[in-house]
């Protein structure tokens, strides 16, 4: 098994690619990893090697260890800054400070029932519901939900964030993104400049440490946190720090 880290802007798939240019010797090994992330997201990414894959399912099971960022606010339809835009709502920041937003975050201790981010490759019907999601046909299926386990939550350095600064940062990471990689990604960066490159507005972001059981989506739970403040939250930056007990260094 090999620690990799996967990039910004990275599929895993290209990450695994950029892994045989690293090592050579692997060119003609069967390589998978266990647990996705996503485009957005980045840091640890465990990738076995050869007869490795047939213990897959014992890695995918590891508990794993995330620092996120969410941007109070704005929505998107995929819970993070590559999706479209649905709305964006104003904020006071006196109602969004750190007590608050921890005390929302509290909340999600222990187990709960998750729902799935529409742009996942979960399959409902046969068809993963990114799929039912592009095609607008979330109405016609029940979105499945599943039971998480977070371990602990931590919340520190609440910030406002600009309107230029944040078109900076999203813009980017969407770059990043390889440009034959299908995430829509032209129309998406069109509708982020037309709702911040003109506006004077500030929003709130939160940095938050989430120790958690496998499956645990963190596009849904800080979708989840938003609406519990009674306003939209999205993930600005997703990084996965540790899965299991694994600390050896990145390649």
């Amino acid at each position: 098994m090999i620690t990799l880290y996967k990039r910004v802007g990275e599929t895993p798939l290209e990450a695994l690619d950029r892994l045989r240019l690293l090592k050579p010797e692997l060119k003609n090994e069967a390589l998978s990893y266990a647990g996705r992330l996503d485009p957005m997201a980045d840091g640890i990414l465990l990738v076995l090697v050869g007869e490795e894959n047939k213990n897959r399912q014992e890695y995918l099971n590891l508990p794993k260890e995330y620092e996120a960022t969410a941007l109070f606010g704005i929505e998107t339809d995929t819970y993070d800054i590559l999706g479209k835009v649905i709305e964006t709502t104003d904020l006071d920041q006196a109602e969004f400070g750190l007590e608050e937003i921890a005390e929302c975050f509290s909340g999600f201790a222990g187990e709960y029932d998750q729902a799935y981010p529409p742009y996942s490759s979960q399959p409902v019907n046969g068809r993963p519901l990114f799929e039912w999601a592009r095609e607008g046909g979330l109405s016609e299926i029940p979105i499945p939900v599943k039971k998480v386990s977070i371990e602990s939550l931590s919340v520190r350095d609440v910030q406002k964030i600009g309107a230029q600064e944040l078109l900076k940062i999203i813009t980017d990471k969407i770059n990043s993104v390889h440009p034959e990689n299908d995430f829509r990604q032209k129309e998406i960066l069109a509708l982020w400049q037309e709702v911040l490159s003109n506006s004077d507005r500030h929003f709130v972001t939160a940095k938050i440490t989430v120790k958690c059981g496998s499956g645990t989506y963190m596009r849904s739970l800080i979708h989840e946190s938003g609406k519990k403040l009674n306003t939209s939250a999205i993930a600005l930056s997703i990084t996965r720090t540790k899965v299991g007990v694994e600390v050896r260094p990145l390649l």
